[in-house]
């Protein structure tokens, strides 16, 4: 575990209308501590905030130290953004698991694309996975003390000598026990199984959903949810691990296996507890699980029924939004990776149906990454400019924002939209989603700006 000394928290943003902004606040200040105490992270704020009562020490961005009381109502939020969630630094990984996606990538690209988390409050905030092998008993009893839950874990194998073979980390055996003291003090978890051929799948699979099983029970169960996952396998990954990727066929054995179990949970749960992600499904080349199999999509940013949802989002959202014409015409291209080709053709009719709109749908595959089927949020600017130069892309590029890491203007090879757009000679539109997608399609002469969003 590597972790920096705690730094101020420095502002990025002061809501209007907000206590922050009566005070005085702008952005570039920097929050050093409440109530005496230095804050770690934006967990410390939040729990610090819900006081009636604040003495704040701040730095101005001019370097400029001052001391603020503010009284307000209990839990009132002051209205403040930050530029980093943590303030002492990243919690990183210190597991050497061959398909990590981190280790799958080119050297040469910007720094941050090789930032390993383990941290459970990235895990706690915003729901990234985390390992529990690198938690120091300052840490432990952090996590007991605030109660922050629920977390999610990187399970993989509740067998200690398996998941010591895929975590590299002989602490990693100790999976079981750690989920009994989550278990003895009520504290909650969301698990995943990472599935790798030939180490982890057939009866170690069965026996790891079975274990994890016995922990969803209770008033407070204290895993409510696990996720299968396929391994997802680069071309840039060392030559010399035991990884095989994910054929159709192990796909159907996994669908299969996995379905099997789930009657099983749902029988004495009334859940099916386990469940499957969407890429299980295109791999496999079988149907997706109707809506009503996901309960309440309680792992869908894991991809587990995310296209279900988006689809009935789609449905709902086109509902009250598409008009039957539009006053100008307009043609756009839609790019997703061709893993959810055939499920978003519906989608891309529908728009079609609005008289003066055209939306053609590129479903492309990862060059860069070395992947036959690709899901959406792999691709790269490289892959779009090598397949999509040359074509007639309309108006414009409907991208999805998941291509761009956190957001971020930067495809994962490190290429810019903006660079992108200027290779290819077409303004491209990000969205974040289904209402904006439909707003840009409805409005996009009202739109120059676009292109560098």
């Amino acid at each position: 575990m590597t972790q920096s000394s705690i730094h101020p928290a420095k502002i990025s943003f002061v809501l209007p209308n907000s206590i922050a902004k009566e005070v005085g606040f702008e952005v570039g200040d920097s929050l050093v501590a409440i109530n005496g105490f230095p804050l770690r992270d934006l967990i410390d704020y939040q729990f610090l905030c819900a006081d009636e009562y604040l003495e704040l020490d701040v730095v101005d961005n001019k370097g400029q130290t001052h001391y603020v009381e503010i009284k307000k109502d209990y839990d009132d939020d002051l209205g403040l953004e930050f530029e980093k969630a943590l303030f002492d630094g990243l919690i990183q990984c210190n597991n050497h698991c061959p398909f990590c996606f981190i280790d799958q990538q080119p050297p040469g690209k910007r720094d941050s694309l090789y930032l390993k988390d383990d941290d459970y409050r990235l895990s706690f905030l915003y729901g990234s996975y985390l390992t529990l092998t690198n938690l120091s008993k300052k840490e432990w009893k952090r996590i007991e003390r605030m109660r922050l839950s629920p977390l999610y874990v990187s399970v993989h194998s509740t067998e200690a000598d398996v998941r010591i073979r895929l975590l590299k980390n002989h602490r990693a055996g100790q999976i079981i026990e750690q989920l009994k003291w989550f278990q003895k003090r009520q504290l909650q978890i969301h698990a995943q199984v990472v599935v790798c051929p030939g180490i982890n799948d057939s009866l170690h699979l069965e026996k790891t959903l079975t274990d994890l099983a016995l922990f969803h029970q209770g008033d407070v169960p204290t895993i409510i949810s696990t996720a299968v996952v396929p391994v997802g396998l680069t071309r840039f990954r060392p030559l010399k691990d035991e990884l095989i990727p994910v054929t159709k066929t192990k796909a159907k054995e996994v669908i299969k296996q996995v379905q099997s179990l789930q009657k099983e949970f749902y029988f004495k749960f009334n859940s099916n507890f386990a469940w499957l992600a969407d890429e299980w499904f295109l791999i496999g080349q079988e149907e997706l699980p109707p809506e009503s199999h996901y309960e309440d999509y309680p792992q869908s940013d894991n991809g587990v029924g995310s296209i279900s949802k988006f689809i009935r989002e789609f449905e709902t959202t086109a509902k009250q939004l598409l008009p039957a014409k539009i006053n100008k015409s307009v043609t756009l291209t839609w790019v997703v990776g061709n893993a959810v080709k055939k499920v978003f053709q519906p989608l891309v009719k529908k728009l079609n149906k609005v008289d003066g709109l055209t939306i053609k749908l590129e479903a492309l595959k990862s060059h860069y990454w070395g992947q036959e089927t690709t899901v959406t949020g792999l691709l790269t600017g490289e892959d779009l400019l090598s397949q999509l130069q040359g074509k007639d892309l309309g108006d414009g590029i409907l991208l999805p924002s998941i291509m761009l890491k956190h957001n971020d203007i930067y495809f994962l090879d490190d290429m810019t939209v903006e660079e992108l757009a200027k290779q290819l000679n077409v303004k491209i539109f990000p969205v974040t989603g289904i209402e904006e997608l439909i707003q840009i399609c409805l409005h996009i002469s009202t739109l120059p700006t676009m292109l560098n969003k």
